[in-house]
Formats: structure tokens, sequence, C-alpha cells
């Protein structure tokens, strides 16, 4: 199922992060780890955010998902199921 993972990072723990260079590192093996099919960084609610659309195969995936940004950066962490144009096609569809 296609996911949305949105973290929002704890400004002071992602700032120790830059620092010591466990931001880009944790990023990196996450991007690696679930190869999103879009990535985004940026500034939500005054902090630092990550967005990153996935395919989520299980349920399951979900502690080793969202605990490396909960133990590293303290994030706030949002995982919701999203369609893209085509599922939305497809789902109206099968309205009919």
């Amino acid at each position: 199922m296609r996911v949305m993972l949105r973290a929002h990072l704890d400004t002071q723990l992602s700032n120790e992060a830059i620092k010591n260079g466990t931001l880009p590192k944790v990023m990196e093996e996450t991007m690696a780890r679930l190869q999103p099919e879009a990535a985004y960084f940026g500034p939500s609610e005054g902090g630092r955010c990550c967005t990153l659309i996935f395919d989520m195969q299980d349920s399951s995936q979900m502690p080793s998902i969202a605990e490396p940004f909960f133990e590293q950066f303290g994030a706030r962490i949002e995982l919701h199921p999203v369609m893209n144009a085509d599922d939305l096609r497809k789902g109206l569809a099968a309205l009919q």
C-alpha cells in the first residue's frame, strides 16, 4: 500500500544530529531501506519536516520505519494511506 510518512523533527535534537552527523546518516539509511517514490524535506509547523511517499508491504513494518525518527530526532510521526492520480481514477471507476 502506498503511504505517506511525515516526520516533524524536534529542533534541538535534530540540531545535535546535524552537528554529529547522525541526521544525514539516518536519512540515507531510511531512503535506501524504503526506496520512496518521492521524498521532500523542508520547514513545517515552525520546524524541520520530512515527507516520504513509499510502498509499505505490511503494517508490521511501522515500528522499524518510525523508531529511528522517534529515537534519533524526537519526531512526531504521521502515516497515512495515499493514492496517486491513477489510483484515484481506478477507485472512482469502481464506484460506477
